[in-house]
């Protein structure tokens, strides 16, 4: 597996997405929350918030769930208070390991995490310690076959597109990203379809794990996302495909 995000996916090829853990409702009802209250209620000046209410919409999510949520970030309806908290470490093999958190408890939430580190045969570690070697970039993956190539080049350079690149079955779109919603726009009205788009933490490298470490690996990744107080879980690890599926 060359490319992007390689956990993003794995977790595609595995099919052990949030969505079917029922989970990704609650974080992205988080994700708007805290949007609401950092950024205000209006999506048009809250671009923070015009991406998560756009995640919302790709998984369904109602319409009243969305406005209840900035409700809540705003004050106009009783919610919990989540804080953001951002963990670093690493886990088998040495792979850099980089956690979003949104929780309503840090005691919590960090023992938690470094409970999931040890029993993966990670380890916790100190801020700073992985976060350089990932970057904020918008994302896109298109099915090699679900498009033609031209189109696609096309389209993503003209609207702002910072690379187009072949990853086996795959194309990636990848976007600064302060670019990414026009990318995504401009992709929607080609009609063209798409595996997911996000901003997200890119690796700058990548670190190949085999065997066991491997295998560890995507346990860590898995429990660390079906923890409650986990928002986005990122990783510079590459897992070789016949462990994926």
């Amino acid at each position: 597996m060359s490319g992007h995000s390689k956990w993003s996916s794995i977790k595609h090829k595995k099919g052990a997405t949030d969505a079917k853990r029922g989970k990704i409702f609650t974080k992205l009802i988080k994700e708007i929350t805290v949007a609401a209250r950092t950024g205000g209620w209006d999506p048009s000046g809250n671009p923070r918030l015009r991406t998560a209410i756009l995640a919302a919409k790709s998984e369904n999510m109602p319409k009243d769930n969305i406005e209840r949520a900035i409700k809540k970030g705003t004050g106009e309806l009783e919610g919990v208070n989540y804080e953001e908290s951002n963990y670093e470490g690493y886990g088998p093999g040495g792979a850099a390991v980089l956690i979003e958190s949104l929780t309503d408890n840090k005691n919590r939430a960090v023992a938690d995490i470094r409970h999931i580190f040890n029993k993966c045969g990670g380890n916790l570690g100190e801020n700073g310690c992985v976060s350089w070697m990932f970057k904020s970039k918008g994302y896109i993956d298109v099915e090699k076959n679900a498009v033609d190539e031209d189109l696609l080049m096309e389209t993503a350079i003209e609207a702002g597109a910072e690379d187009v690149r072949d990853d086996n079955n795959i194309f990636e779109i990848i976007t600064q990203p302060n670019d990414f919603e026009a990318v995504k726009t401009a992709i929607d009205n080609a009609s063209i379809p798409y595996i997911e788009a996000e901003i997200t933490m890119l690796p700058q490298t990548t670190l190949e794990l085999k065997g066991k470490e491997a295998e560890q690996m995507i346990k860590l990744m898995e429990r660390l996302e079906d923890c409650d107080d986990v928002q986005r879980v990122y990783t510079n690890a590459d897992i070789p495909d016949e462990l994926v599926g």
